[in-house]
């Protein structure tokens, strides 16, 4: 009878622990994990992401800050499900190449981004129009033989370092600093009237702020025209099968994601995307469109 009774009880701890354990499995299935690194860019994009994921296709989101190398790899290892901002085919070229195996493309976000170097407008074009004009002592002299760049693992910095190489740029240092450490920068240089020279890339809200413009790269170190992808670890597609529909829809126009960004800082990402999905609702739908959750 004992016997009988533990075995009983044996069942049905066994019986309870799998009922949760399906549990836990289904809470997780209803959570996505995107990857984010702190660029403009990437924050509204993430930002309006995971508004419509939650508010229109019932998902938990949970955002994953990390470096960009390492969300390529997160994603890869299944660690994280997506990232929304994989720039291909070159800047991200390093980091593609070794996961490109193991994760899905699901889509272009936007395109006709690129990379570049930018300075003041007030510096004379005539004296520093180019990358190449650099390399004159004394604009040497006056930006103090320093470029002001982002995060060290940007593919952004990497590509500066292939350009100091490939312009022969002697003399030069490539600081790193984060995005907004980017901007304090070129702030304090333009309130100074003092030449500097930032790494930058389109889209970005500083060319809507700022008088600012690109230096020619007639080498095409900083590459051309890019696309903004969103990457999925494998089985994100049966996973979420809604959530990758939608992604496989949802485009940006790079004016109007500018203008958010630009408004973001004066209020939030958050704030500035939930008044973007309220301007466009129709937008909205279309990207909703084969989720089967758009409005008639």
């Amino acid at each position: 009878m004992r016997r009988a009774a533990a075995a009983a009880i044996h069942w049905a701890v066994a019986l309870l622990v799998a009922a949760c354990a399906v549990a836990v499995h289904a809470a997780d299935r209803n959570m996505i994990r995107i990857g984010w690194t702190a660029w403009s860019d990437a924050e509204a994009v993430t930002q309006i992401a995971k508004e419509v994921l939650e508010t229109r296709l019932g998902y938990k989101v949970e955002l994953v800050m990390t470096d960009i190398g390492l969300q390529y790899a997160g994603v890869a290892r299944g660690n994280l499900d997506v990232m929304l901002m994989a720039w291909l085919p070159t800047t991200h070229k390093a980091y593609w190449d070794k996961v490109s195996g193991e994760v899905v493309d699901l889509a272009v976000l936007y395109d006709h981004a690129r990379l570049g170097w930018a300075v003041p407008q007030y510096v004379p074009e005539s004296e520093v129009g180019s990358i190449a004009d650099l390399n004159k002592p004394e604009v040497r002299s006056r930006l103090h033989g320093r470029i002001q760049g982002i995060d060290p693992g940007a593919g952004l910095m990497r590509a500066s370092e292939h350009t100091l190489a490939d312009y022969a740029l002697d003399g030069y240092s490539l600081l790193s600093a984060s995005d907004a450490g980017m901007i304090v920068a070129l702030d304090r240089a333009i309130k100074r009237n003092e030449w500097i020279v930032v790494t930058t890339w389109s889209p970005h809200w500083m060319f809507a702020r700022y008088p600012v413009r690109y230096l020619a790269d007639p080498k095409g170190s900083l590459g051309g025209a890019e696309s903004i992808h969103a990457v999925a670890r494998k089985g994100f597609e049966a996973d979420f099968p809604r959530a990758a529909a939608f992604l496989k829809r949802f485009r940006l126009a790079i004016p109007e994601l500018e203008a958010l960004m630009l408004r973001a800082k004066d209020s939030s990402y958050h704030h500035e995307a939930v008044a973007y999905l309220r301007a466009n609702p129709q937008r909205v739908d279309q990207w909703l469109a084969d989720t089967g959750t758009a409005k008639p």
